[in-house]
């Protein structure tokens, strides 16, 4: 099995890595953190210019009908630049929710403005700050929807949301895509760790909305679109884990204590080598998702937690020690260091924890052995 990009890719990665140090550096992201606005909008323009929004889109809504290994490089670099924008919400759930249940009027209704970038989409699947379950929802929904969503991603900016809701009437699910400029929607920022990807509670008191997919199936689609887009943050999650990996590499090689560069003391040595390490393991995994994800291999499932808890651990663990390896200047505003672990912490909960998806994992590998 071939786990490497093809030159062809490769060069997508070089191009992408030169168009966001020039677009997003540091300074674009402090200025996310420190301004008013929750998305850098002049970013996102460019972005969807440069047809990422549209990378796996059929070219009959506009797209560019690439794959999921392109989408997997675009998704490595926007998580090196730490890039405050909708990116994951919009192109990982939303997008990959229509086009594998959308109808249709649906599809072509929304997927040409998500890949020009006119519209922003969220997916609406937490109640509460616990863990929301098929027992536990209390949104309810089919032709309308009536209920509170949080904390939704992105949910303050976005067009539209795909919703988990509760069958009107029976057992089961539903997924149901909701405008949500309407009056029957409300929204309400919350604040986070990571100001530079906002999120909100977003309540429906009887908002019109249409039912994708089959009626009370919701649940089963829900799981199917988070095993796809887990690959996706996984490839974000190594891509900022690569990038603080980095961060703390320069910084100790340019740090001078007792007339010695902090690199050679063996302790700091430690610290950059479990951070390749765990860095290298998820990577691994990430091509073994990226693979899984492309060809809808059997072993997604499997493939999508094993990715979400590498991605997850190694990000956090590179976001941890790249502040240890600043020493107490890594804690002051005025480092570059926190970005990394503000979205390290945020991205490890987006979609599920990682206690989640290890119990994910286990439950796929039981399920495969019992096959």
């Amino acid at each position: 099995m071939n786990f490497e990009f093809s030159e062809e890719q490769n060069l997508l990665r070089e191009q992408a890595r030169g168009f966001l140090q020039d677009n997003c550096s540091m300074k674009v992201v402090r200025a996310a953190l420190e301004g008013d606005e929750p998305f850098n909008r002049d970013l996102w323009k460019k972005v969807a210019e440069m047809g990422w929004t549209s990378t796996v889109i059929p070219e009959e809504y506009d797209g560019l009908g690439l794959s999921y290994l392109e989408l997997s490089v675009i998704a490595d670099e926007l998580g090196r630049a730490v890039a405050p924008l909708p990116f994951s919400s919009s192109v990982y759930l939303a997008t990959e929710a229509l086009m594998a249940y959308g109808t249709k009027n649906q599809k072509e209704t929304w997927l040409p403005k998500l890949a020009s970038g006119e519209a922003i989409g969220t997916f609406a699947l937490g109640e509460s700050q616990g863990q929301t379950t098929p027992k536990n929802l209390t949104t309810t929904g089919g032709s309308s929807v009536t209920g509170t969503k949080l904390p939704v991603a992105d949910g303050d900016i976005a067009d539209f949301a795909i919703v988990v809701t509760r069958c009107d009437q029976g057992d089961g699910a539903n997924l149901c895509i909701v405008d949500l400029n309407q009056t029957s929607v409300i929204r309400e920022v919350i604040s986070t760790l990571d100001p530079s990807r906002s999120h909100a509670k977003i309540t429906f008191n009887n908002a019109d909305a249409e039912v994708m997919g089959e009626e009370g199936q919701g649940w089963a689609a829900t799981q199917n679109i988070f095993n796809r887009a887990a690959i996706l943050f996984a490839w974000e999650q190594t891509g900022g884990s690569d990038a603080a990996l980095i961060m703390a590499k320069e910084y100790a090689l340019g740090r001078f204590a007792f007339g010695r560069s902090i690199a050679s003391y063996q302790a700091i040595k430690h610290k950059l080598a479990n951070m390749y390490v765990k860095n290298t393991l998820a990577r691994s995994n990430c091509y073994y998702g990226a693979w899984a994800l492309d060809t809808t291999a059997d072993e997604l499932p499997i493939a999508a937690a094993t990715t979400r808890v590498a991605g997850i651990q190694a990000y956090y663990f590179a976001s941890k020690e790249n502040i240890q390896t600043h020493g107490g200047m890594g804690f002051t505003w005025e480092f570059d260091c926190q970005f990394h672990y503000r979205r390290a912490k945020l991205l490890s909960v987006n979609i599920g924890s990682e206690s989640q998806w290890q119990d994910k994992l286990i439950t796929a590998v039981q399920q495969q052995n019992v096959a």
